[in-house]
C-alpha cells in the first residue's frame, strides 16, 4: 500500500477488507492497475481499477461482488476484472495489449504478482493492435454518423477514442522496442516521434476530458478529421509492421 498514492489508500483498503471478508481463501491476489497509479489520475473523476485473481470462479463470487457495488461506486472503485491464473496464462495471445499495460502499471497489494513474469509473442500483440485500430476507425465513422446534428456527441466519441488508444500506442512502442511512458501525454509524444504521426488532435480530445471543455463545432470537426487521419495512418503502419 505504501506505493499507492495517498488519495486512494483509504478507498483501496476498505475495498480490500470487504473482498477478504467476502471471498476468503478463494481470493489469491488484488492488483491495482491503471491511471490511479500515474500522473494522469484526476481526483473525484478517475476510477480506481483493480484485477482480482481467484482460485476458482463461480456464481457466488459474482453475487458477493454485486453486493459491494454501491460501496464501490461511492469510493470511485470500478467494477474489478476477475481472473484466475489459468485464465491469464491462456489469454496472453488475445489480451496482450491489456496485459502489457497491466505489467507496466500495477501494484499488487495482496498475494503474488500475477503480471510480473508474463511473456508475450510479438505476432499476437501486433495482430491485436491491428484489429483494435481498424475497429476503432469503424466506431469513429459510426459515432460521427449517429451524432447527426448533435455535434457535441462527437466530443464524447473523440474523448473515448483518445483514451482507448493509449494502451494500443504503448503496445506499438513495445513492438518497436521503444520506451513505454506511463503518462498519456508522454505516450502521445513518444508515438509521434517513433511513428511520425500527428497526435495533436488526440491530445486536444484528452484535454477536453481532463478540463471538462466544450469545443465549438469548428474545433470538433477539425479534431475529428485529425484523429481519424492519425489512427488510419497508425493502422497502416501496424498492418505493415514485421515482427
Amino acid at each position: 500500500m505504501g506505493r499507492v498514492r495517498a488519495e486512494i489508500r483509504d478507498s483501496i483498503k476498505a475495498f480490500a477488507d470487504k473482498l477478504i471478508a467476502g471471498l476468503g481463501e478463494n481470493l489469491k491476489s488484488i492488483t491495482v492497475v491503471g491511471s490511479s497509479l500515474t500522473g494522469d489520475f484526476l481526483p473525484r473523476q478517475s476510477d480506481i481499477n483493480t484485477v482480482l485473481v481467484l482460485d476458482k470462479q463461480n456464481p457466488d463470487n459474482l453475487k458477493t461482488l454485486a453486493r459491494m457495488a454501491k460501496s464501490m461506486s461511492k469510493r470511485h472503485v470500478a467494477v474489478p476484472l476477475i481472473m484466475t491464473d489459468g485464465y491469464i496464462q491462456r489469454s496472453r495471445d488475445v489480451f496482450g495489449v491489456e496485459f502489457l499495460d497491466f505489467q507496466l502499471i500495477h501494484e499488487t497489494i495482496l498475494g503474488n504478482d500475477p503480471f510480473e513474469n508474463l511473456t508475450f509473442a510479438k505476432k499476437d500483440v501486433r495482430l491485436q493492435c491491428e484489429r483494435e485500430l481498424k475497429a476503432m476507425l469503424i466506431r469513429l465513422r459510426q459515432g460521427y454518423i449517429a451524432a447527426g446534428a448533435k455535434k457535441q456527441l462527437v466530443r464524447d466519441v473523440l474523448i473515448s477514442t483518445a483514451r482507448g488508444l493509449i494502451p494500443l500506442l504503448r503496445a506499438i512502442l513495445w513492438l518497436k522496442e521503444q520506451q513505454r511512458p506511463r503518462e498519456a501525454l508522454s505516450v502521445l509524444a513518444g508515438a509521434e516521434g517513433v511513428l511520425s504521426v500527428n497526435t495533436q488532435g488526440l491530445a486536444a480530445a484528452r484535454k477536453w476530458r481532463c478540463e471538462k471543455l466544450r469545443p465549438n463545432d469548428s474545433e470538433l470537426t477539425k479534431t475529428f478529421e485529425s484523429v481519424y487521419e492519425t489512427i488510419d495512418r497508425i493502422a497502416v503502419i501496424v498492418d505493415e509492421l514485421e515482427v
